[in-house]
């Protein structure tokens, strides 16, 4: 395996370094190699970041990620009816 720099991709970028590293420890524990650029280099700021990925392991790393169920409303913003009228 080539080691080279032209051989990295990017793969996704995140609004958030959260998400970035979330989705990075999945592709990971999938076995690929992830490389995780922060948008910021301030301690703190929370400005997103990009993955990247080496180009043997881009579809099957877009084919993990592409795989995830994304609902779009999250438990945590339904808020139970309680009142009583």
């Amino acid at each position: 395996m080539s080691n080279q720099v032209d051989d990295w991709y990017k793969l996704v970028g995140f609004d958030t370094n959260i998400q970035a590293e979330l989705h990075a420890n999945l592709l990971r524990n999938n076995g690929i190699e992830v490389a995780l650029q922060t948008l910021s280099a301030i301690p703190g700021m929370n400005s997103g970041a990009v993955l990247w990925v080496q180009k043997q392991e881009l579809a099957k790393a877009k084919q993990i990620l592409d795989s995830i169920e994304v609902d779009q409303v999250s438990d945590f913003t339904q808020q139970p009816d309680n009142e009583e009228d």
